[in-house]
């Protein structure tokens, strides 16, 4: 006998209608609301992080979540391979950072809350295509067919219907709670709090989430909350401006109420373990100047030598010439 997807799924429905949601529930209407209303939650920007912060544990999966690593009840080199490949359909696509980061925050709060069959293999695949499909949608303004997001190296390829039931678990085990608190919901109040003047505050933001994405595989980096990463990677940021080089945990702690420095330092220290090898260079390099004539001198002599036909009598100034060109050539070729 078959079943209809209204029966499968009626317990998701809403059962209210337009008379209860325009309704206080005793028949009677709703007070208007002012723009002055809506605004007012708002008004304080502190207050308001300060509220972010202390709901954030909300959207986090718990402290001995790590734990299940480390005991191996959940196989963190499997963890590592699904992220890897979320952040490979994010890149594909041009997704935002902050999608690629939701699909990883769905993934691991869902299996905080919820055991697979396996601990690796197809449950996970299947798992991390739900996710990012859901992420998707509620951040990206156009997001490919369920069956064109199974990209960049997927093991196994589902059908539709499947990853749908799956997306559908997981809202259920989410409690439907999908508009998560982030890192990327700090970013830019604790960049104008390092750079008042917003002279570099694109900068600290574009490079801040740019170490949050290379950081997401690492399982270490659940041990702490949004709040925390958020100021450890625009602390990590700011080292790559010498206009910020005195800055510390210390002052980040300063940004709003409900910070910890035990906390930003210990991230921070973490961040700086995987940050290094992403820091671009600050300053152009400047060669030594024996460098240069060695290079120049080993390019003239083989122009010489090759150039049969080119006069022994050239004038002082046009050797001097050609070999300032050489010069600049060397330099280049080498920076590039």
């Amino acid at each position: 006998m078959s079943v209809s997807c209204s029966d499968c799924f009626s317990d998701l429905l809403c059962g209210e209608n337009s008379d209860t949601v325009f309704s206080n529930g005793g028949g009677e209407d709703l007070p208007e609301c002012s723009s002055s209303d809506i605004e007012s939650p708002f008004a304080d920007i502190d207050e308001s992080i300060a509220g972010l912060i202390e709901d954030e544990r909300n959207f986090v999966p718990g402290f001995d979540y790590i734990e299940k690593f480390q005991s191996q009840s959940l196989s963190a080199a499997a963890r590592d391979e699904s992220v890897a490949w979320i952040l490979k359909v994010q890149r594909h696509y041009g997704f935002q950072p902050l999608t690629a980061y939701l699909a990883v925050n769905y993934f691991d709060r869902f299996l905080y809350s919820r055991s697979l069959p396996q601990t690796n293999g197809w449950p996970l695949q299947l798992l991390s295509v739900a996710c990012l499909s859901l992420a998707a949608k509620m951040e990206e303004p156009l997001v490919p067919s369920l069956l064109e997001l199974q990209v960049e190296g997927a093991k196994y390829i589902f059908e539709p219907k499947t990853i749908q039931r799956m997306e559908f678990l997981v809202l259920r085990i989410l409690d439907w709670r999908l508009r998560s608190i982030t890192p990327f919901s700090f970013l830019s109040f604790f960049a104008s709090k390092l750079d008042s003047l917003g002279t570099f505050t694109a900068f600290l933001i574009s490079r801040a989430s740019q170490i949050i994405l290379s950081n997401i595989q690492e399982a270490s980096f659940l041990e702490y909350w949004p709040s925390c990463i958020a100021a450890a990677t625009i602390l990590c940021a700011a080292n790559d401006l010498p206009n910020f080089s005195f800055v510390n945990a210390e002052h980040a702690e300063s940004w709003c109420h409900g910070l910890r420095k035990d906390k930003i330092v210990g991230c921070y220290e973490l961040v700086q373990k995987y940050a290094i090898a992403l820091r671009p260079r600050r300053f152009p390099r400047v060669y030594p100047q024996v460098r240069v004539m060695t290079r120049a001198s080993t390019t003239t002599t083989t122009i010489a030598s090759s150039d049969s036909s080119s006069s022994s009598s050239s004038s002082s100034t046009s050797y001097k010439r050609r070999k300032l060109n050489n010069s600049w050539w060397s330099a280049t070729d080498d920076d590039s």
